[in-house]
């Protein structure tokens, strides 16, 4: 058995990445995550957008959690 360690995108990368591989449910909890930088919860929120994540915008728009900025945009983008 080999190991191998690789280094980990941080901050915007890393929600790029997501977004390439269209991990959408994981864009969302980001964008609910009431601990993370709003400037990463934006954007997590556009790449759902430009992912077309139609479903997940509607639900993040009805999500009386998610921030009100937040909510507006998700329903803007859906």
């Amino acid at each position: 058995m080999e190991w191998t360690v690789e280094d980990c995108p941080s901050g915007a990368e890393a929600i790029d990445s997501l977004a390439q591989k269209t991990e959408t449910a994981n864009l969302g909890i980001l964008v609910r995550m009431g601990g993370l930088r709003g400037e990463f919860r934006r954007h997590a929120l556009n790449a759902l957008g430009d992912c077309n994540a139609t479903t997940v915008l509607e639900e993040l728009a009805d999500d009386t959690t998610v921030d009100p900025p937040l909510r507006e945009r998700a329903e803007e983008l859906a």
